[in-house]
């Protein structure tokens, strides 16, 4: 199997893509699916922006399958402009509406408030409308214009199966020796 690096030029007019329940529907790139947020912090909040940040490590800590069902292969958080803006990226391997419904439920399910109520216009009642809350990402999304993937198209889990993979026949090696 070659594995060969790719990119995409995502177009700037969405108005062909086909409409999801929320919008648009991005293509899946060499990258899987993404999306960037910025927005203004609440003023006073970015300690907070923090202190959420410190609070999602701790409780991935405790439970590494917290984030699970997201599919997420990365996240980023980025404070800028003297702590002004914040920036969320975010790489996975679902849809956009998928991603962003199962993000609601999970911090439902987990009781857990969400690090964009730090943020200016974010709807308060995130909880029992999520129309509201994935009206908010859309609104603050900067879709990228390029991605690239050196491995392309392949999901985190198959990438944590080939690492599992990997670790067996280590393993298996060192004991034959």
């Amino acid at each position: 199997m070659e594995i060969k690096p790719q990119a995409v030029v995502i177009p700037k007019d969405t108005d062909h893509l086909e409409q999801g329940k929320y919008g648009p529907v991005f293509p899946r790139t060499p990258a899987c699916y993404g999306f960037t947020i910025i927005a203004r912090v609440k003023p006073g909040r970015a300690a907070a922006v923090r202190d959420y940040g410190y609070a999602l490590a701790k409780a991935l800590e405790q439970d590494p399958d917290l984030l699970a069902p997201l599919k997420l292969h990365y996240l980023r958080w980025v404070l800028f402009d003297d702590d002004t803006r914040f920036m969320y990226q975010g790489i996975f391997d679902t849809d956009f509406d998928k991603y962003t419904e199962d993000a609601i439920a999970l911090f439902a399910k987990a009781g857990v408030s969400t690090v964009f109520e730090n943020l200016e216009g974010f709807p308060e009642d995130w909880r029992t409308n999520p129309e509201a809350f994935i009206r908010f990402v859309r609104e603050h999304h900067c879709p990228s214009f390029i991605e690239y993937g050196e491995y392309p198209y392949v999901t985190a889990d198959e990438i944590k199966k080939a690492l599992r993979v990997k670790g067996a026949l280590s393993e298996m090696l060192d004991q034959l020796q």
